[in-house]
């Protein structure tokens, strides 16, 4: 990756909808060359999608959690797989520390938020214990990749 690559990811960090003219006419490039870079960093994975933000709250999904869980040791993949098919489950890390998994997840409310972790989360075998923490507002912030 080049410093104009860094800079479509830039741009497209802030604006994912950018049309490939816009892009391009910022990075003094091309179309056709912004598109190929465009094109190449989906291809390898730089580019892993684009996707809306969405407000959460706005969305219907008043309560917000993190929750880190607890699990039998090299169950990993296992775990994942069945805490990937949950509702509203925003983001998991597999983490150091004194757990093991960290999520973040969104519920209509505080009684989903209670249904998902002790009927959901809990049952999961492999899972040894989790702790739920309250989100109470949130900022979003998007990264900003160095030059």
């Amino acid at each position: 990756m080049d410093r104009i690559d860094r800079a479509i990811l830039r741009l497209l960090q802030q604006d994912g909808r950018a049309s490939i003219r816009s892009v391009a006419e910022r990075v003094h490039v091309s179309r056709a060359n912004a598109y190929a870079r465009i094109a190449r960093m989906v291809e390898s994975g730089v580019i892993r999608g684009f996707t809306a933000r969405v407000d959460h709250e706005r969305a219907g999904q008043g309560a917000s959690a993190y929750i880190t869980l607890k699990i039998v040791q090299n169950s990993w993949r296992t775990v994942r797989g069945q805490l990937l098919e949950l509702p509203g489950v925003e983001h998991m890390a597999l983490v150091s520390g004194e757990f093991d998994v960290l999520m973040l997840v969104h519920t209509v409310d505080n009684r989903a938020l209670r249904e998902l972790v002790l009927n959901r989360i809990q049952a999961i075998p492999e899972v040894l214990g989790t702790h739920t923490l309250l989100v109470f507002d949130e900022t979003d912030r998007t990264p900003v990749l160095p030059d």
